[in-house]
C-alpha cells in the first residue's frame, strides 16, 4: 500500500493537477475493481486502487490514482 493510499478516504480535501491548473476537491469514493465512472473505464483493483474525485469548482466528477492527490 502506497503512502499516500492509505491516508485518503471519503470526504478529504485533495487537490490535483488537471490540464497544468491545480484543482480543489473531494474525495467521493475509493475505487478497487475495473468499472465505469467518470465517463471512462477505469483499470482499478485491490492493489491498485483509484479514487473518484468531485472538483469543488465545476462539479465535475474525475478519477485519479493516489499519487496524483495530495491532501
Amino acid at each position: 500500500m502506497a503512502k499516500d493510499e492509505k491516508s485518503l478516504s471519503k470526504g478529504d480535501k485533495v487537490t490535483w493537477s488537471s490540464h497544468g491548473q491545480q484543482v480543489h476537491g473531494t474525495v467521493e469514493g475509493k475505487i478497487t475493481k475495473e468499472t465505469e465512472a467518470a465517463g471512462r473505464t477505469v483499470k482499478a483493483s485491490k492493489e491498485e486502487p483509484q479514487y473518484k474525485v468531485k472538483s469543488d469548482k465545476t462539479g465535475k466528477e474525475a478519477v485519479h490514482k493516489p499519487g496524483a492527490l495530495k491532501k
